[in-house]
C-alpha cells in the first residue's frame, strides 16, 4: 500500500500550484468594490478573451454565478428550462425559485440536453396566458450525466431555436475547459454557442477559489447588481485572482492528461462488466461505477477503497463516481485502477 491518500472525490480538491501560490503572495491588489483591483482587472478581462465574450465578472464560486446570471436574465414569476439532472436544479439549494423567483421547467433527456420539441412547445405559449420563458439553461460538461461532453451541433440546435424566440441561453460550464478538451476545440466554440457563460477556476484548472461569468457588456452590468445582492463583492480580492490568472494561463492544456488517466482507470474497471463502466463513454474526467451488482451499497465501497487510501465520492446510494485531477499523477491511477479490480475482486 502506498503511504499518501488519493484523492478521485472530485477535481475540486487540487491544490493550488506553487506559481499560483508565489502569484498570490505577490499580487497587486485595491478594493475591487471602487473597481480598484488591477489583478481583478487582469482576470476578468483575460476571461472574456478566452471565452470570446465582451465582458467578465469574477465570483467566489459557481454557485452564485450561475445564481448572478438568473438574476440578470429573468424577472419573478418567469419560466426557466433546463435538464432534470443539471447542477442548477439538482444542487444549487433551490436559488432559481428561491433567489431568482422563477418556476424551473424541468425535461429530461440522456445527453442532458433538453428535448427541442419540448421547449419550443413552450416557447409557443401565448405569454398573455402562462409565464414567460425567459432562459434556458445548458451544462458543459454535464456533471451528473457522466461528466459527458455535449456535443457542438446539439448546442447548436438550441441556441438557434432559442434565437428564433429572443430568448437567451446561459451555459452552467464549471468544467467547460475539459469539454473542449474532450471534442478537440477550442473553448469559444462552446461559448460562442450560449448567451452567457459561468466557468470554474477551482476545479481542473487547480485556482483555490473562484468562477467566472462572461457574457455582453449589459449583462455583466445586470450580473454585478445580482452579484452585489448575493454578497459577492469583495474588496482585496486580486490575491485570489491572482491565482485564477494562472489558472488561465497554464492549466486549460494538460487537461487531456486527465481524461487519458480517466480512460486507463475506466478500462481496468470495464473488465467487470456488471458494474457498468464503459472507456468509449468517458468523455471527460468522471467514472462512474454501479456498486449494486457486488452487492454493496457505494457507501460500503468508498469505506473499502479508503482502507486502501483511496478516496471516492459516494455519488448514490449504489453509485460511485471518480474524478481524475492534476494532484492525481499517472502512477496514483495506476494504482487506483490495480487495487480497485483486486478489491472489486472479493466481493
Amino acid at each position: 500500500m502506498i503511504d499518501k491518500i488519493i484523492d478521485l472525490r472530485s477535481d475540486t480538491v487540487t491544490k493550488p500550484t506553487d506559481r499560483m501560490r508565489e502569484a498570490m503572495m505577490n499580487a497587486e491588489v485595491g478594493d475591487d468594490c471602487y473597481g480598484e483591483d488591477p489583478t481583478i482587472h487582469r482576470l476578468e478581462a483575460l476571461a472574456a478573451e478566452k471565452v470570446g465574450k465582451a465582458a467578465a465578472m469574477y465570483v467566489p464560486t459557481g454557485t452564485m454565478g450561475n445564481t448572478a446570471a438568473l438574476l440578470a436574465h429573468t424577472r419573478a414569476g418567469d419560466y426557466a428550462i433546463m435538464d432534470a439532472e443539471c447542477h442548477i436544479y439538482y444542487y444549487e439549494h433551490g436559488n432559481v425559485s428561491s433567489l431568482a423567483g422563477i418556476m424551473p421547467v424541468v425535461m429530461n433527456s440522456p445527453d442532458g440536453v433538453p428535448p427541442l420539441e419540448e421547449v419550443e412547445a413552450y416557447l409557443q405559449r401565448d405569454p398573455a396566458k402562462f409565464p414567460r420563458v425567459s432562459l434556458i439553461c445548458l451544462e458543459n460538461t454535464h456533471n451528473r450525466r457522466g461528466g459527458r461532453a455535449i456535443p457542438l451541433d446539439r448546442m447548436d440546435a438550441v441556441h438557434e431555436l432559442a434565437a428564433r424566440y429572443g430568448v437567451p441561453v446561459h451555459l452552467d460550464g464549471a468544467r467547460v475547459f475539459n469539454a473542449a478538451d474532450a471534442l478537440g476545440v477550442d473553448v469559444r466554440e462552446i461559448t460562442g454557442r450560449v448567451d452567457s457563460v459561468m466557468f470554474c477556476l477551482s476545479k481542473g484548472l487547480c485556482a483555490p477559489v473562484g468562477s467566472m461569468v462572461a457574457g455582453a457588456a449589459d449583462f455583466i452590468q445586470e450580473a454585478r447588481r445580482a452579484r452585489k445582492r448575493l454578497g459577492g463583492a469583495m474588496r482585496q480580492s486580486g490575491v485570489l485572482a491572482a491565482a485564477g490568472i494562472v489558472a488561465l494561463t497554464e492549466m486549460s492544456d494538460r487537461l487531456g492528461e486527465d481524461r487519458a488517466n480517466a480512460k486507463l482507470l475506466a478500462k481496468a474497471l470495464s473488465q467487470f462488466d456488471e458494474l457498468g463502466v464503459r472507456p468509449e463513454t468517458v468523455d471527460t474526467n468522471m467514472v462512474f461505477v454501479n456498486t449494486e451488482p457486488l452487492g454493496i451499497p457505494a457507501a460500503d465501497f468508498a469505506d473499502r477503497a479508503l482502507q486502501h487510501n483511496i478516496k471516492v465520492s459516494v455519488y448514490g446510494p449504489t453509485t460511485v463516481r471518480m474524478v481524475t485531477n492534476h494532484d492525481a499523477s499517472r502512477e496514483d491511477v495506476l494504482y487506483a485502477a490495480e487495487t480497485l479490480v483486486d478489491l472489486i475482486k472479493t466481493f
